[in-house]
């Protein structure tokens, strides 16, 4: 499974965007997909039209509370599973302050499920705080969407700061795999001159710098009011609107992050595919003995089943499959 971090401490540069409509298009060209939403705003799980109610489970319940992860699960849509957030989770930091391991937790709450996915993509929260750590942590790729102008240039230096510090202490196969440019508008010349910038530095990256090999990515996202107007009605662009820009920009982009790395070839499940309910715990498709345990403050839990036949939320159209020149786009 190839997890990536969607991530930038600067909020409205499009990261949730970039998420959602990645994991949607990925999903719709035949990959597995799951979507984690690691923001205490809930903007991923809001676009996707997921509501939870005070009583559902969410994932501050299991960084938290030790919940399985598969009892938080939810279908959003065909091969694309999605971990849900909520405002509580504003709270975590904090109650996790004594916790030993705490940087940790995500990690291992999600190593059980490598095999059940072909991408992993967490929408991370636009700070450098706790739930940003165990993100860094958790995955091995970073991509970062950068609004084109200069407070954005200044907020990067930080970020690839922390996630410096992170690939020291924590996670040593930590890199960024890219970067995209959102909200570009092509005929202005500050547009430009911050890719060429951006492009200049990660060139000029060191073997040991963590942004060593990204790549800015030569698809930009075009300043749409489409992608701007699909999550409040809960649907992604390419249910809101297939044929506008932001749909065909961000076609592009997952063709690219295909590219990177191609499609990874998942092992088959053992026991065949079983059905992931919107709610219900996800039945195990390994034994309980495959499964090492994680530690005394994290539950673990049993690899998710194929997910090939998540149920579709009533809350979205049924998607249409993306034909296949779309998903090997460049």
């Amino acid at each position: 499974m190839r997890s990536i971090a969607i991530i930038n401490q600067k909020g409205g540069v499009g990261k949730t965007t970039t998420a959602v409509n990645v994991a949607a298009i990925l999903a719709r060209g035949g990959q597995h997909v799951l979507l984690l939403d690691l923001d205490p705003q809930a903007h991923a799980t809001i676009h996707l039209g997921i509501e939870l109610g005070d009583d559902d489970l969410s994932i501050y319940d299991v960084m938290v509370r030790n919940t399985p992860l598969a009892e938080v699960a939810r279908g959003a849509a065909e091969k694309l599973v999605v971990i849900p957030s909520h405002v509580d989770l504003v709270g975590a930091e904090i109650e996790l302050a004594g916790r030993a391991g705490r940087e940790t937790i995500l990690e291992r709450v999600l190593q059980p499920y490598q095999q059940g996915f072909d991408f992993c993509f967490i929408d991370c929260a636009p700070s450098l705080g706790l739930l940003t750590i165990n993100s860094l942590a958790a995955v091995r790729e970073v991509i970062i969407p950068l609004q084109p102008h200069f407070l954005a240039l200044q907020g990067l230096g930080r970020l690839l700061d922390t996630i410096t510090l992170v690939r020291q202490a924590l996670n040593p196969e930590l890199r960024i795999s890219g970067i995209v440019l959102c909200m570009f508008e092509k005929g202005t010349r500050l547009a430009q001159e911050v890719r060429d910038d951006v492009t200049r530095f990660v060139a000029g990256a060191r073997p040991e710098e963590a942004w060593y090999g990204a790549r800015v990515f030569s698809t930009t996202i075009r300043r749409n009011i489409k992608l701007a107007e699909c999550p409040s009605f809960g649907r992604t662009i390419f249910d809101y609107a297939p044929s506008s820009h932001g749909a065909e920009d961000y076609r592009a982009l997952a063709g690219e992050i295909l590219a990177t790395a191609g499609a990874v070839t998942r092992p088959p499940a053992p026991g065949g595919a079983a059905t992931l309910p919107p709610v219900e715990p996800v039945p195990a498709v390994c034994s309980a003995d495959e499964v090492k345990p994680l530690s005394d403050e994290v539950v673990a839990a049993p690899p998710f089943a194929d997910s090939d036949s998540v149920e579709v939320s009533s809350a979205l159209p049924e998607a249409e499959s993306l034909p296949a020149e779309d998903a090997a786009a460049p």
